[in-house]
């Protein structure tokens, strides 16, 4: 048999190890940055690339896509390669994969707080880099599926199996939800509308926590916790099960954003059931982390890394157990669009994968560098300061979404609302925010510790070269007789790709095609009319300034939203909104039902000073749309687009867009200069009042009974 010698490619292992850790501190300072406003809406300082709604995209991206995205190419590059016994086919396309990526990273900090957004939750980014994306990931897909088909080792390894699920599933969402239809170079509507987009993007936005946030980390678990423990992992079954159950479940989960929202009923209980089906295959891979760890409980106490792995495997369990309870309708009522669902996410963004990552990296650096870390010291206190703020953080959170949900709910002794006023349920979370800020601080620290820690161990010579290793070539192997099925597929990872593709694709289908084509699922409302030019001018603005991800447009039908908000929100609503705006969170009231609800003068000091208007807002000052000019020179450009997408535009309506447009923006800035405020026929804020005024108004509004502060 021929035993073939070879280098391991450590040097790309290297560039992702320090882009993980660079990118790791500038996603966290953001973060930090965007939990100071909420504390204090003076931190913005008035600059509009600095206001909450533009940075915190911004921060979501880097840390999901920036910090962990790196940290898993860093963590695949260096085990798949050991686990196959073989270099990776191409250093080239390595290499592509590297920068390509980084430069997508790039473009996302220069477009996102300058509102250049598709306002999709985690796919925020406008069609090109969407279209960048796909590329690089085409890319790593090749080189890692080809060196799969030159590898050295008969049966690929449990962590293989995580990292084709989340190669081939990231590709299949990020396509379906990235569809779109361009306008210019900077924007594009999606091809969906309403709450077909609000589920394919919860399919995707999901499934992106699934298959970026947690399969990939979970191959790493895979490798890095027995090879630190220098112990197998503790069941091969239990992985079998883990690995098949969670591709096949996760995927049907995504309706569960979407409770108590327009979406048809079959759906949500569809997510709901799926999502509590997760806790056994989740917990199953929680079991099997730690339990690899038995026999080696001495070495934790002693040994930073292990402490790193056992409590991100300890967030783990926790976040999918929380998952599911959450998805619980009882409790998704009280919950959703509550800061416990902040507290939630960033338990497993920060606690699972942040730590998993922390110690992956301090494993990694001697043995890339040749050297122990500049400062074995730090990596204890990182590890003790990293665990006290991230536990700061999220019981800050539960704490502020349990008070969220009982006060937006809470009915006094006369049967009205006990909150009547949403800036009254906002004081009285400052208090949280700022232990959320210091928990933020802490964990930033250690992340800057760690930061430290590698510059000055990696400065201090030259890395190692590439690892040597030897291996008999595979053609030399007798295939070994299958003793089951998955054995058999283990020596076949193609048909094991095919396999893992087709049990995430079922639940995509059976959720997606019934709503995506028919139409009964979506009766129509014969009053809903398309947005006017100037409508669609202030909705984009709306977008650009990142107002989704404070307020919501989904009024759900509980007496307290009703009577609060106004008539519950109909799916035949949004058969225009190219894409929805349900939102997500409720830092400032809902505003579906805002339209006719305060004069035009009301609106124009609310984005002046916020809390001329609503007292106790921490709404940043928006004085840039008071003074900006509004830039319709692609007005037609975007109602073409939206014909093209099925909204019912004529061609005369087309064609006399900019006349349309200038006569409702001067009656506006009529009723404004009756107030007192001259000039404003070409400013933003008139098209931005526009569309809210429009908001909720096609169909009859149940009054409201109580007046509502806005954030």
């Amino acid at each position: 048999m021929t035993t073939d010698t070879f280098r391991y490619d450590d040097a790309i292992v290297r560039k992702f190890l320090i882009a993980t850790v660079l990118w790791g501190v500038v996603g966290m300072l953001a973060g930090l940055v965007i939990a100071a406003e909420l504390a204090d809406w003076r931190v913005s300082l008035g600059l509009p690339w600095l206001s909450f709604g533009r940075l915190r995209p911004l921060h979501t991206n880097a840390v999901i896509f920036a910090f962990v995205g790196n940290s898993f190419f860093m963590g695949a590059y260096y085990s798949t390669q050991r686990l196959l016994k073989t270099r990776m086919i191409s250093d080239l396309l390595s290499n592509i994969h590297f920068w390509g990526w980084q430069l997508i990273i790039v473009s996302a900090a220069l477009t996102l707080p300058f509102g250049i957004t598709t306002s999709k939750e985690y796919a925020e980014l406008e069609w090109p880099i969407d279209i960048a994306i796909a590329v690089v990931w085409v890319v790593f897909a090749v080189n890692f599926f080809g060196t799969l088909l030159v590898r050295r080792e008969r049966h690929i390894y449990v962590a293989i199996w995580f990292y084709i699920a989340s190669i081939i599933t990231v590709a299949m969402l990020h396509i379906v939800n990235s569809l779109a239809i361009p306008v210019s170079p900077f924007k594009s509507y999606s091809v969906y509308a309403g709450v077909q987009d609000a589920l394919v993007q919860w399919w995707y936005g999901h499934n992106a926590v699934a298959f970026f946030l947690t399969t990939p980390i979970l191959g790493l678990m895979y490798y890095f916790v027995p090879k630190v423990a220098e112990r197998p992992v503790y069941s091969y079954r239990l992985s079998i099960v883990h690995f098949w159950a969670l591709v096949f479940i996760y995927i049907w989960a995504g309706p569960h954003h979407l409770l108590y929202t327009a979406l048809p009923d079959w759906l949500q209980i569809l997510g709901m059931t799926f999502s509590l089906m997760l806790i056994a295959p989740s917990w199953g891979g929680m079991i099997n982390g730690l339990l690899t760890l038995r026999g080696v409980w001495d070495r934790v106490r002693t040994d930073p890394v292990l402490k790193f792995f056992v409590v991100a495997i300890t967030f783990y369990g926790m976040a999918t157990f929380e998952g599911p309870v959450l998805a619980i309708r009882a409790v998704n009522a009280l919950s959703h669009y509550t800061d416990w669902t902040i507290g939630h996410v960033h338990s497993g963004a920060l606690g699972w994968n942040g730590f998993m990552a922390f110690g992956i990296i301090y494993w990694l650096v001697p043995r890339l560098w040749g050297r122990p870390m500049a400062y074995p010291g730090l990596v204890n206190t990182h590890f003790w300061l990293g665990t006290i703020g991230i536990v700061l953080y999220i019981v800050a959170m539960w704490a502020a979404g349990i008070t969220q949900g009982l006060m937006w709910q809470a009915f006094d002794d006369q049967g009205y609302l006990a909150y009547g006023n949403f800036s009254e349920t906002v004081v009285r979370l400052i208090p949280m925010y700022y232990v959320r800020a210091l928990g933020g601080l802490m964990y930033l620290s250690g992340a800057v510790m760690l930061a430290v820690n590698v510059w000055v161990t990696v400065r201090a010579g030259a890395p190692l070269p590439d690892t040597q290793a030897s291996a008999p070539s595979l053609k030399g192997q007798p295939a070994p007789a299958a003793a089951n099925i998955q054995r058999w597929l283990e020596a076949r990872p193609l048909q094991f790709a095919f396999w893992t593709l087709l049990a995430v694709a079922i639940g995509g289908l059976a959720e997606l095609v019934p709503l995506l084509s028919v139409s009964s699922q979506v009766p129509p409302i014969a009053s809903v009319k398309p947005y006017t030019a100037l409508e669609l001018e202030g909705r984009d603005l709306y977008i650009r300034e990142g107002c989704y991800t404070c307020h919501s447009q989904m009024i759900r039908p509980f007496r307290a939203e009703t009577e609060r908000y106004g008539e519950y929100s109909k799916a035949g609503e949004f058969v225009y909104d190219h894409p929805f705006q349900f939102g997500s969170r409720r830092i400032g009231p809902d505003l579906h039902r805002i339209g006719g609800k305060y004069p035009d003068i009301w609106h124009y000091r609310h984005f002046e000073d916020p809390r001329s208007t609503s007292p106790g807002s921490i709404m940043p000052n928006f004085g840039w749309l008071l003074t900006g000019r509004l830039d319709t020179r692609d007005t037609q450009a975007k109602l073409r687009a939206m014909k093209t997408l099925g909204v019912p535009y004529t061609q005369q309506e087309i064609d006399g867009a900019p006349a349309a447009l200038k006569t409702q923006a001067q009656a506006i800035a009529g009723q404004l200069q009756a107030a007192g405020i001259a000039g404003t026929e070409d400013k933003e804020v008139v098209a931005l009042i526009a569309y809210l005024q429009r908001l909720g108004t096609d169909i009859k509004n149940k009054p409201v009974a109580a007046a509502e502060g806005a954030r």
